[in-house]
């Protein structure tokens, strides 16, 4: 009969441990909230600024900014489905035709406020930056729960 070896032997997790890997786990969520109440906030400093066509161009910048992260969160995880063999309803090729169709889309939005509004297009590669900003606020919580929590 084989014994189960002695509870001081198993070796266990430290309780800072699993608070932190909580904590870094919701990362990816904190950045699209952060994307979320950023947007709105730099779209009216943006009409403010420089006037509502490159306004609307930024705006138009934060939502395929936005709609990419999102995709994109979707996509990465399609593929670590796969390469881990979970089950997945999702095939191979419907992960790779999403993840090109980013680009296309991207492309399309461009060449569209281009033909309306040249003016526009500043605003809509400036909006495209938005995750950068909100990776940047998640950075700074973080560096904040680490050295105020000790996380």
């Amino acid at each position: 009969m084989i014994q189960d070896p002695p509870i001081s032997d198993i070796p266990q997790a430290e309780p800072n441990q699993s608070a932190a890997e909580h904590f870094y786990s919701g990362a990816l969520d904190r950045i699209r909230r952060c994307m979320a109440v950023l947007a709105p906030l730099l779209v009216a400093a943006a009409w403010w600024k420089f006037g509502p066509r490159p306004a609307a161009g930024f705006a138009f910048g934060c939502l395929i900014a936005y709609v990419n992260f999102h995709w994109l969160k979707r996509v990465i995880t399609g593929f670590a489905d796969r390469a881990t063999g979970a089950a997945t309803s999702e095939s191979g090729q419907g992960i790779v035709f999403r993840f090109l169709l980013r680009y296309v889309l991207m492309a399309l939005g461009a060449y569209v406020i281009l033909t309306v509004s040249p003016a526009s297009l500043n605003g809509l590669l400036a909006g495209l930056f938005l995750p950068v900003a909100a990776i940047a606020c998640e950075a700074v919580y973080e560096l904040y729960a680490a050295l105020a929590r000790g996380i």
